[in-house]
């Protein structure tokens, strides 16, 4: 593909008026997209947190988390499909444990399909562990959910 996930784009803390490009980016990576409405809306969560990868002024990629004083969930983390296996995904999810590690946080937690096998292995390159399994999580499919788990604690 010739694209390296650096070169020319920009991590920042995402907002309300990042909304409607989230729900882009939704709809072309999940079989069932949180709506405009519910991206913007989880903004006015204080526990909520998003940041996203732009080339030039486009957002190319974003993850999404709540987060207590010292845990993280992941709840979302997405890549535009043409820009994925180049390294994206692993950027934003370093941000994401290099952040929860400056302030103090002691684990991540995330819920992946279990046919998702990319995100799987960029997860446990990253440091997660299978932790659990959700039976028949996901509703479109009846798919389970893998929990997986990342200490912090060094």
């Amino acid at each position: 593909m010739g694209i390296s996930c650096g070169r020319g784009m920009r991590l920042a803390r995402l907002g309300p008026q990042h909304a409607g490009a989230m729900f882009v980016i939704e709809r072309q990576c999940f079989s069932l997209p949180w709506s405009e409405t519910q991206c913007r809306a989880a903004f006015a969560q204080k526990a909520f947190a998003a940041f996203g990868l732009f080339l030039q002024e486009e957002l190319i990629g974003y993850i999404s988390v709540y987060h207590t004083p010292d845990e993280v969930e992941i709840l979302n983390m997405a890549v535009l499909p043409q820009l994925r296996r180049c390294g994206c995904g692993r950027r934003l999810l370093r941000l994401v444990l290099r952040l929860a590690y400056k302030m103090g946080m002691h684990k991540l937690s995330l819920e992946v399909r279990v046919s998702n096998a990319p995100a799987i292995a960029l997860y446990e390159e990253c440091g997660f562990v299978r932790a659990g399994r959700r039976r028949q999580y996901y509703s479109d499919t009846g798919e389970d959910a893998l929990i997986y788990i990342c200490s912090l604690d060094m």
